[in-house]
């Protein structure tokens, strides 16, 4: 079939004007022809190199954005995310911290345990070393400091029911000092055991007529030796206390003379404290050894 007969073939690349020219003409252009193959053969490089283009730049559109996917969406969630969990990370400078063996410190030693028993309570023990000073002050009160003893026949220094007591639970010592304020006068006395047992089971044994013997002298007159007076037992560590507090003018007492009973108790209080100071020095001196 030639380009002679029938409808010229169309050509998509020429405008419709040239293709209407040679329909009219009906004779073929071989040139225009070849020109025209040669126009489309460019035709078509050009649009292989373009669309290489094209899919090389979607190609990299497609990496970049693959990229910000790894990354996350936002410049936020830009984290890594294969970091390790908080706890297996190294803390610090990559040094261990310093650790210290748990120590606690040792007890505080007990004064009582040192005025327990005679082999502990070995400090030097007098009346005027339990009961310095030539008067005692308690608050406004202030009592002056009499004549004082000591003694190791314990039953001496002691009356009625009270010298036995002393020697069943073999007393080694009695101390004795005498007070007075204002007419009224009271004798402490301190006996000394071996151990704390002795001492308690003194003042368990002990009844109303176990009384300590009232010491006078230096300005205090006799007192207590017929008269009724107030009297007192106790223990503390191998110590056994008493106090007897009474009229220096030989009056009897009764329960509503008042300055008696403070004084003897007075007295009874401070004693209790020397004894346990002495302790609490025996016990600071042994700790700092």
């Amino acid at each position: 079939m030639s380009y002679g007969q029938g409808e010229p073939p169309w050509d998509p690349w020429k405008p419709g004007s040239q293709q209407q020219q040679q329909w009219d003409n009906r004779t073929p252009d071989w040139a225009a022809l070849a020109e025209a193959s040669e126009s489309r053969n460019k035709r078509r490089k050009l649009l292989l190199i373009g669309g290489a283009a094209v899919a090389t730049v979607a190609v990299g559109a497609a990496v970049a954005v693959a990229v910000v996917s790894a990354n996350g969406d936002s410049q936020a969630d830009n984290k890594p995310t294969n970091l390790p969990a908080t706890a297996d990370l190294p803390s610090g400078s990559g040094t261990a911290d310093p650790s210290f063996e748990p120590t606690s410190a040792p007890p505080p030693l007990d004064p009582k345990d040192f005025i327990s028993s005679a082999g502990k309570d070995t400090a030097p023990i007098s009346p005027d070393i339990l009961f310095p000073g030539t008067q005692l002050t308690v608050g406004e009160r202030v009592y002056a400091k009499g004549p004082k003893t000591s003694t190791t026949d314990c039953a001496s220094a002691a009356l009625k029911t009270l010298p036995a007591v002393l020697t069943k639970n073999d007393c080694t010592r009695v101390m004795r000092v005498t007070y007075s304020k204002d007419g009224v006068a009271v004798t402490i006395g301190v006996a000394l055991f071996d151990t704390e047992a002795q001492a308690s089971a003194v003042k368990k044994e002990a009844d109303k007529k176990s009384i300590i013997a009232s010491l006078s002298g230096s300005g205090v007159p006799a007192f207590c030796r017929t008269a009724v007076c107030r009297s007192t037992t106790n223990s503390y560590g191998r110590y056994a206390y008493f106090t007897l507090a009474g009229f220096t003018n030989g009056k009897d007492v009764t329960e509503k003379d008042e300055d008696v009973f403070t004084t003897g108790d007075d007295l009874a209080r401070f004693t209790f404290n020397q004894i346990h100071r002495r302790g609490e020095a025996q016990a600071s001196a042994a700790a700092n050894q």
